[in-house]
C-alpha cells in the first residue's frame, strides 16, 4: 500500500518503531517523528497529524506495538499449555525482549510519562498492558479480583522494568531472576488469599445469626 494511502492508525503503527529508535538520540520529539516519516516515505505533516498529543502519543503507539509483539511471541496455542505463573512470566519476558534494543528510548519514555501532567496517561498505558496480560492468561474476573490482580501485576512489571533498564548481565539474567522472585510472591499471595476466602465462607455469620434472632425460623 502506498504510504500516502495509509489511515492515521496505520501511520502511527508504521512509524512507532522508527520513532522509538530515533528517540534514543533525539528524544521523543519532532525530530524523531520527522526522521521516521522521511524513512517511511510519509509526509511530515501527516505524521504530525497522526500524533496530535506529541511525545505521549508517540510513546502510546510504540507501547501498542510492543504489546502486539508480546502476543506474537507467546501466541494463544502456547499460552494454553502453560500454568498461570508461566503465562505471566513469559509475557513480561517477551515484552522486555521487544524493547531490549531501545532501552535508552524506554528510559526517556518513562521519564516523560512520570511528569505530573502525564501521570494519568502513563497509568492508563500501564493498565492497558497488564490487563492484556491477564486476559491472555485466561482471567475473567469481574469483581475486586479483577482490579487487585492488575494492580499487583502493574507493580511487579514496573519494578522489573526498573531492574531491566540497568541490567548488564548476560541475557538479562538478573532481570529474569528478579521477575521470578516477584511472581513467586504473587502466587503465594493468591494462595493465601484463596485460603482466607475459603475459611471465611465457612465462618459463622454474625449478621445471619442476628437475623435469626429477630425473625426465627418457624
Amino acid at each position: 500500500m502506498d504510504a500516502q494511502d495509509l489511515t492515521l492508525d496505520e501511520v502511527r503503527a508504521r512509524l512507532a518503531d522508527d520513532i522509538a529508535a530515533n528517540a534514543a538520540f533525539d528524544g521523543w520529539g519532532d525530530a524523531a517523528r520527522d526522521m521516521a516519516a522521511d524513512a517511511a516515505g510519509i509526509d511530515r505533516d501527516i505524521a504530525r497529524i497522526a500524533f496530535p498529543g506529541g511525545a505521549v502519543d508517540m510513546i502510546d503507539a510504540w507501547f501498542a506495538q510492543v504489546d502486539a509483539r508480546m502476543a506474537q511471541a507467546v501466541p494463544d496455542p502456547v499460552m494454553a499449555t502453560l500454568k498461570v505463573r508461566e503465562k505471566i512470566a513469559r509475557q513480561i519476558e517477551a515484552r522486555l525482549e521487544a524493547v531490549a534494543g531501545n532501552r535508552d528510548s524506554l528510559r526517556r519514555a518513562l521519564a516523560i510519562l512520570a511528569m505530573p501532567q502525564n501521570l494519568a496517561r502513563g497509568a492508563k498505558l500501564g493498565w492497558r498492558t497488564v490487563d492484556l496480560m491477564w486476559r491472555r492468561a485466561g482471567d475473567t474476573a469481574t469483581d475486586y479480583n479483577h482490579y487487585t490482580k492488575r494492580t499487583i501485576l502493574l507493580g511487579v512489571y514496573g519494578a522489573t522494568v526498573t531492574v531491566f533498564l540497568d541490567d548488564e548481565s548476560a541475557g538479562f539474567a538478573d532481570t529474569r531472576a528478579f521477575l521470578q522472585r516477584r511472581i513467586d510472591g504473587i502466587m503465594r499471595f493468591e494462595k493465601t488469599k484463596a485460603g482466607m476466602l475459603k475459611r471465611a465462607a465457612h465462618r459463622p455469620s454474625l449478621s445471619r445469626f442476628i437475623g435469626r434472632l429477630r425473625y426465627p425460623v418457624a
